[in-house]
């Protein structure tokens, strides 16, 4: 069984698909979610998992800088027994140190094909540009931002939709299902 830590910093609206998939969908069997950490106290997915039964933790980020920031989150880790850190949602850019201890146990999703854009708001930019079609991409995390090794990739169809919560709204909903799709083909690779 596959031991994930996962870190957001708001809603977690990816994190609870996949907690769904843990308790009785494609991960049941295959990940066991050892924790939660956000950077935000007030992160509403922080109660979503302890309604699961799920340990959470958070540690305040507000006016830190990155380094100090990661060495503080290393040092509330660094005993916990897991086998990747999977990123839903997380809002923080991680350190180079940070990324270095983990490399290759880092997970990301982003809304956007990585290699034609990084970073925030990809569906803003995807609407911006009137695309017919975008991709989701689940990569490695290394020390650039969004510029990890591409582990997988999923098709949203755009076409028909007139606004941006369209964009987002059909996005979500393939992100919701590819992320547990990928993390189950990586992690029964293993087990």
């Amino acid at each position: 069984m596959t031991k994930i830590v996962i870190f957001i910093s708001g809603r977690g609206s990816n994190m609870e698909a996949i907690i769904k998939e843990v308790n009785s969908g494609i991960l049941m069997g295959i990940a066991e979610i050892v924790l939660v950490f956000s950077n935000n106290q007030e992160a509403a997915g922080l109660k979503i998992a302890e309604k699961n039964g799920i340990s959470t933790a958070y540690i305040n980020s507000e006016g830190k800088n990155r380094k100090d920031y990661d060495n503080e989150v290393f040092e509330m880790i660094k005993n916990i027994d897991f086998d990747y850190i999977v990123l839903a949602g997380y809002m923080r850019i991680l350190s180079e140190m940070f990324v270095s201890k983990y490399s290759k146990r880092i997970i990301n999703i982003h809304p956007a094909d990585t290699t034609k854009h990084q970073g925030l708001h990809a569906y803003k930019w995807a609407f911006k540009n009137k695309l017919s079609e975008t991709k989701i991409t689940v990569h490695y995390v290394d020390s650039g931002v969004d510029t990890g090794e591409i582990i997988a990739q999923a098709n949203v169809d755009l076409r028909g939709a007139k606004t941006l919560a369209e964009f987002e709204k059909r996005g979500l909903a393939v992100e919701h299902k590819f992320y547990s799709e990928t993390l189950k083909s990586l992690f029964g690779n293993i087990n």
